[in-house]
């Protein structure tokens, strides 16, 4: 069986959630004996085709973005030669140029799509996509959510749901690198035996702002591990604000990605909109045993993060409440303890690749 990722970026362009989500699946399937292909947008110049683990991640050449919609011409011509050869092709939405190659190349293929998120920011061409979006996803063998907190609260979800399943995403531990003792060591002495942690890329919905108002006049340092589009607003907010117990890391190697995991005393996740589908640097909170405080947006952050078992929750764009759930872990250290041991067994009750990968082979045999 061959199976084929169509997404406008992917692993090892770039390493955001949905990528790692895609290459978790991909690699994972191979492993059970299916042919895997990838393929997404590229601005550089690179190689057309690069293995990885098994499977092959392909690259078209990105020819432009409107409203942070990538377009490429070669993409119509790679996508229909990659999708002769496959049994099932796999989308990941949203990506309106996805639809459009979907319905120009006429593959007449099983398909299923990967719900990522709703579209929240671009609200006015959201009413000029409406109609291409509701064929495209009445066009798809099978919708796959990655919650069953996003399945309710997501009305595009809920009009398709008689072919909406649920597959949470899931995460392989054995593929995260181990830190050496020298590198744990040096994070430990820049950083302190306790501090609270935020790992992802710094985007508008992450809330980020909040947790720097939540900061502010406490004693507990926070790490921002990160780079993205927001980082020098978020300075500047520091800065404004006298903020010297924050500190931002920018972007680090998986290696000290995982040390600071380790090391640190809980993991904050303050995405305040829906956007925030999921929140796989959140999983990987779990994964390692912290703690966790995240915000209630009806998406998949509470799926993961259990108030009061796994963690704290607490009402988005609030720093006051924010501010008072580090301080209860930070006073606590024993329920915090407990909090991040039941984190983790949640992990590996739920969360791991293995079962994820095995919910999708599954799927794409069926419908084979």
């Amino acid at each position: 069986m061959r199976v084929l990722h169509f997404f406008k970026t992917s692993f090892p362009d770039t390493m955001g959630g949905i990528e790692q989500v895609i290459n978790q699946i991909a690699r994972g399937a191979t492993q059970q004996g299916i042919d895997v292909d990838v393929l997404s947008l590229t601005p550089d110049l690179v190689p057309r085709i690069v293995e990885i683990d098994g499977y092959k991640a392909h690259r078209a050449r990105l020819d432009f973005h409107v409203a942070s919609t990538g377009f490429s011409i070669s993409a119509f011509w790679r996508f229909a030669e990659l999708a002769k050869k496959a049994d099932v092709i796999h989308y990941h939405f949203p990506w309106p140029f996805m639809d459009v190659v979907h319905f120009a190349t006429r593959v007449k293929k099983p398909a299923i799509v990967t719900y990522h998120s709703d579209i929240i920011r671009q609200k006015t061409l959201l009413k000029l996509y409406r109609p291409l979006k509701k064929r495209f996803l009445a066009s798809m063998s099978c919708i796959v959510a990655s919650s069953p907190n996003y399945l309710a609260t997501s009305n595009v979800l809920k009009k398709n749901a008689h072919k909406v399943v649920v597959i949470p995403y899931g995460l392989d531990k054995a593929t995260y690198p181990q830190p050496t003792p020298e590198k744990l060591a040096f994070w430990q002495a820049q950083l302190g035996q306790k501090f609270f942690l935020f790992v992802g890329v710094l985007r508008y919905y992450k809330g980020l702002h909040i947790l720097l108002e939540a900061a502010q006049g406490t004693p507990y340092p926070v790490v921002i591990m990160g780079a993205g589009p927001v980082e020098q607003e978020l300075k500047a907010q520091a800065a404004q604000l006298g903020l010297t117990n924050v500190r931002f890391l920018g972007q680090l190697s998986d290696a000290d990605k995982v040390a600071l995991l380790m090391l640190c005393y809980g993991v904050v996740f303050p995405s305040h909109l829906r956007s925030e589908a999921f929140g796989i640097s959140l999983l990987e909170g779990a994964m390692y045993g912290k703690p966790m405080i995240s915000s209630e947006i009806g998406t998949g952050t509470t799926f993961v993060n259990i108030g009061n078992e796994t963690g704290l929750v607490v009402p988005p764009s609030d720093p006051d409440a924010l501010r008072q759930a580090m301080r209860y872990l930070w006073d606590h250290p024993e329920v915090a303890a407990e909090m991040g041991r039941r984190a983790e067994q949640r992990y590996w009750d739920h969360f791991t690749a293995d079962k994820m990968v095995k919910a999708y082979v599954d799927l794409y045999k069926s419908l084979v």
